[in-house]
């Protein structure tokens, strides 16, 4: 089964950082400002940075990893 994480339009976020601080597994983090980068060895797919997005430039999606 493949596992479900956050992934990010980078070129339409705009670095608000609610993404961020909703994170319960501190998978995201704001790179030079600009726009937000998930790490997906962190991210367990929960969708609170989906929900708190104010842009609705995140999604879930498949990785093909295994879980």
């Amino acid at each position: 089964m493949a596992k479900r994480i956050a992934s990010i339009s980078g070129h339409e976020c705009v670095a608000c950082g609610c993404c961020v601080k909703v994170c319960p597994r501190n998978a995201i983090t704001i790179r030079k400002g600009i726009h937000a980068v998930v790490d997906s060895s962190k991210c367990t797919g929960c969708g609170s940075c989906v929900r708190e997005c104010p842009a609705s430039v995140i999604a879930l999606s498949e990785s093909g990893v295994g879980l």
